[in-house]
């Protein structure tokens, strides 16, 4: 199980990931602050209004209760895209931050290895020397 997840994760191109990564967060900012810039929609007609002046007839009555029905939809609807709006961006935020901390551990694991490597060329010379003396 483990062995299939690190075959995926090896398969990731990190590189283009890590290099997309503050792009997809500006993006995100971006339509958080389109949507979040622009209020619930307000109906064009002022229901009570056009009421008062039409003829009070069932079908009329029956239309206008459907468009309120209609408004309160599109505002329910506007305010659930505000919200999942926020949440992506808060999720390429953290992406951003996730994507910028394997860099850094990414970073820190070639020094490591390249210390390590210094270190057990090191013992192989000083081996060979204490074996040439002997």
């Amino acid at each position: 199980m483990a062995a299939s997840w690190l075959r995926m994760l090896k398969a990731v191109p990190w590189s283009e990931v890590i290099a997309a990564a503050p792009q997809v967060a500006g993006s995100a900012r971006r339509l958080w602050e389109t949507v979040g810039r622009r209020g619930a929609p307000e109906p064009g007609i002022d229901l009570g209004e056009a009421m008062a002046h039409a003829p009070i007839d069932e079908d009329v009555a029956i239309l206008a209760a459907r468009i309120e029905q209609q408004d309160a939809t599109i505002a329910q609807l506007h305010g659930q895209v505000r919200e999942a709006t926020k949440v992506i961006t808060e999720l390429a935020d953290q992406n951003a931050q996730l994507v910028a901390r394997m860099q850094a551990a990414r970073e820190r694991l070639s020094t490591v290895t390249l210390v390590a490597a210094g270190s057990a060329l090191l013992s192989v010379i000083s081996l060979a020397i204490v074996l040439a003396r002997t």
